[in-house]
């Protein structure tokens, strides 16, 4: 069986490891306060070039945006989100469990853009409404597409003019920062949102987001929403270790780079031999659509992804996806098999 249904199906870098285990028996402060979390921070602080940002290493994704939203929010706020967005898809509901209403809007391929954001507000227009206070969004987009410069700063411009806050929820920044098609970074996402978080745990660590907070309004006592949410790890050092390896040179990127590599080679594969897509992924995630006998096939082959949606009768969108540790012979005999099926 190989498992294509994943970016987090292995455990976590060889390097991340060996950190771990050599660093294991020394003795730290606890919750995020000890050297190894203030390292982690600090080289974060020097990829985006930004020294006035607040890093908070928070354990998981969903974890980090319910925390992160309801504390930017007052009670009778609420955001904007693509319907395809994971607050709203993917996470039980865990925003409107903290009190905040999420408005959906369709956008396109998974992105919100400007005329979104202005439907949104405009539909809500007094006090027995609730308010539109920030915008959500993910990069890359659970669809596999990812934001460029100019959408960004159509976004944030807009959200500037109309008093709200931008969210980025990073879970895949890695794989759209090292797209082919790409012309972000990390400074520049830094000026054009209010706050974003980097993925650690699909992109090479066990587990770990690092929460990066841009607006100065925001800062205050976040570490008390962290804690009362339940995320502030007593031994916050085995994130602060994995951030310091992925950052301290460039193992991030590197990990990121290689999942992208193995989903083009995928993709490229899938329109050669005419197989229609959701759309061209630039990111470690695509979705092709397939003869249901073609998967039923695959998964007699033990090849493992997700079954997405029922197109018509015959046919079926599945999504696969590609991690920093797909093996490339595992790529070539899925490919060579896809072949033999289409």
């Amino acid at each position: 069986m190989y498992s294509f249904r994943n970016d987090y199906s292995e455990g976590a870098h060889p390097q991340i490891l060996r950190a771990l285990i050599e660093t294991n028996l020394e003795q730290t402060v606890g919750y995020g306060e000890d050297r190894f979390c203030q390292e982690a921070a600090e080289l974060i602080k020097r990829k985006i070039s930004r020294g006035d940002v607040d890093v908070h290493l928070i354990p998981g994704g969903t974890q980090t945006n319910l925390i992160a939203i309801s504390a930017f929010l007052r009670p009778h706020e609420a955001v904007i989100a693509p319907l395809t967005g994971h607050i709203e898809v993917h996470e039980t509901g865990a925003i409107e469990a903290t009190g905040h209403k999420i408005i959906s809007m369709s956008g396109r391929e998974g992105k919100l853009y400007p005329s979104d954001v202005r439907q949104a507000v405009e539909a809500h227009t007094d006090e027995h409404m609730v308010k539109p206070r920030l915008v959500y969004i993910s990069n890359a987009t659970e669809v596999g597409s990812i934001y460029t410069k100019d959408e960004l700063k159509a976004l944030s411009e807009t959200c500037r003019a109309l008093g709200l806050l931008l969210f980025m929820d990073g879970a895949r920044l890695g794989s759209a920062l090292t797209s082919d098609k790409n012309d972000l970074t990390l400074g520049d996402i830094a000026s054009l949102v209010d706050a974003f978080y980097i993925g650690g745990t699909k992109n090479g660590a066990l587990i770990g987001e690092a929460l990066v907070i841009c607006t100065e309004s925001l800062k205050a006592d976040f570490r008390f929403h962290i804690k009362q949410k339940g995320a502030l790890l007593a031994k916050g050092r085995l994130l602060g270790i994995q951030f310091t390896e992925l950052f301290r040179g460039n193992l991030f990127f590197e990990l990121a780079r290689h999942a992208n590599a193995m989903a083009t080679k995928i993709q490229g594969a899938l329109i050669a031999l005419g197989c229609p897509l959701l759309l061209h992924s630039p990111s470690n995630q695509i979705f092709p659509i397939l003869p249901n006998q073609v998967i039923a096939e695959l998964v007699a082959k033990e090849y493992s992804f997700e079954v997405q949606k029922r197109m018509d009768d015959d046919h079926t969108m599945i999504r696969l996806v590609t991690s920093w540790a797909t093996r490339e012979d595992a790529v070539d005999e899925f490919i060579a098999d896809l072949k033999k099926l289409l």
